[in-house]
């Protein structure tokens, strides 16, 4: 009895933990590889994902499904995609909710919670060698590189958009490096995580209903046309990043270690909270608009703030918020 209660507590955290991670990558800036460092549970989440390979899928012929199930660790796997799958569809809306109407202090809070993770994963590096020093300023250098890049405009061609799959998943496997922030810089951010998922929950509720309308709508099918692509494009970008990433860990892992925090730290320009959004404009100085009627946003200003205001005061504190939920994770792992 006790057994199967801890069993379903277990399952329970580990769906908590894919929610995390889904709407960590959803956020533009904020890593979901860092939310599995600070979980305790990347190196499984890798070496799980580099299970999926040529002999799995023998396993799966000659063996049927169970073995194969049984190989590639589905019981954890499973439970972590369930939670990221159902972010898309509830905490990563409320999170949309949030940046649009307190854009300030969710910033605040991501920023803290990238400081909290920082220190997390280097307290127990070890002897910081010169060499290591070295790795984590390209670390530091790649990070603060890619923050600083202009976005490109949005590009809904199929080819393009298996790339941007592969590319997007890569804050899933590594620690710093958004994938939304990179969807951004790809120009498609919108377009996938927001319009195609969208369109998905769209058409999910109305067959639910028994309509089957959306096949007449010509932007509908288009939409999910492309999150097919998309997701496939992610599927093979997770594992075959994967296989290289625990060969890294494997074979380099304190390098590897020292360059993902370096990242970490050159990231957090990204997600600094104080930033005004500067807009695409016209030839006549108006702002431009996509297909769906938002505006088009150029880039981020970012500054200091000047005064010591009620909201920059509540933006400390959510800052010091983020850094505390992070030290609870490894004061909740020591008890």
């Amino acid at each position: 009895m006790i057994k199967d209660r801890r069993t379903f507590y277990d399952n329970i955290w580990l769906i908590l933990k894919g929610l995390a991670m889904g709407a960590a990558n959803k956020v533009p800036g904020v890593s979901g590889g860092v939310v599995a460092f600070v979980g305790g549970f990347y190196e499984e989440f890798i070496y799980s994902l580099q299970k999926i390979n040529t002999k799995a899928f023998v396993l799966l012929y000659k063996r049927g499904f169970k073995r194969f199930y049984q190989y590639i660790n589905g019981k954890f796997l499973g439970r972590l995609i369930l939670g990221m799958v159902i972010s898309y569809f509830s905490v990563s809306k409320i999170l949309d909710y949030l940046i649009e109407h307190f854009e300030l202090y969710v910033w605040s809070a991501f920023f803290g919670m990238i400081i909290g993770s920082i220190y997390y994963l280097a307290k127990d590096f070890g002897a910081w060698k010169k060499k290591y020093i070295a790795y984590l300023l390209c670390g530091i250098i790649a990070g603060l590189s890619i923050s600083f890049l202009e976005p490109a405009k949005e590009n809904d061609h199929l080819i393009f958009v298996f790339f941007c799959g592969i590319i997007g998943v890569s804050g899933m496997t590594l620690p710093g490096l958004s994938g939304s922030f990179i969807l951004i810089l790809l120009g498609n951010y919108v377009l996938l995580l927001v319009d195609s998922v969208n369109a998905l929950f769209d058409t999910l509720t109305e067959m639910i209903q028994g309509d089957f309308s959306f096949l007449q709508n010509t932007l509908r099918v288009r939409l999910l046309k492309v999150l097919a692509v998309f997701s496939i494009g992610s599927l093979v970008g997770l594992v075959s990043l994967s296989h290289v990433l625990g060969y890294l860990l494997k074979h380099f892992k304190n390098i590897t270690y020292a360059v993902i925090i370096g990242f970490i730290i050159g990231s957090l320009g990204v997600v600094w909270p104080w930033k005004t959004k500067q807009y695409d404009l016209d030839a006549s100085g108006n702002i431009k608009f996509d297909a769906n009627g938002r505006e088009i946003i150029s880039h981020y200003e970012r500054f200091f703030p000047t005064e010591f205001s009620y909201e920059t005061i509540w933006a400390i504190l959510f800052t010091i918020v983020g850094i505390l939920i992070v030290l609870s994770l490894d004061w909740y792992k020591k008890d």
